[in-house]
Order: structure tokens, then sequence, then C-alpha cells
């Protein structure tokens, strides 16, 4: 998970891979059994999901753990 100064930092990548599937963050909260608060929490950076989710999600979005969470 992408860290700045001892806090996780805002995940822009995850919110442009759901912008490019036309999706909301309950739309996408909805296809990974989360709620629509928790996916805005891990786009602002408040929240650290679980390894699972982050699959869920990465499944979702077409995209690799490495491309949306972890830093390159």
């Amino acid at each position: 998970m992408m860290k700045r100064r001892g806090h996780v930092a805002k995940n822009l990548r995850l919110k442009a891979a759901r912008a490019e599937h036309d999706m909301t963050q309950g739309d996408l909260a909805e296809a990974v059994g989360a709620t629509r608060q928790t996916i805005g929490l891990i786009e602002a950076g408040k929240y650290n999901p679980s390894l699972a989710l982050c699959i869920a999600i990465c499944k979702t979005l077409d995209r690799t753990l490495d491309q949306l969470f972890w830093e390159i």
C-alpha cells in the first residue's frame, strides 16, 4: 500500500481506474461486497484495505495489485 509520512497516501490510481470503467464508488462497492464509504476512504487514503478486498477490486477493474495499490 502506498505510504506517505506515516499514513496511507491518496489512491488516485484506483479512482482513475474506477472512472475508466464508468463506475461510481457505490457501483464498485457493490461489485466487491464493500460499502461506498469504504471505497471512498480507500481512495482518500484513510483506510488500508485487506488483501482480499484489494484483490476483489483489482479483478473488478481488470488491474493488478501493482497497478492499483503498490508503489512502483
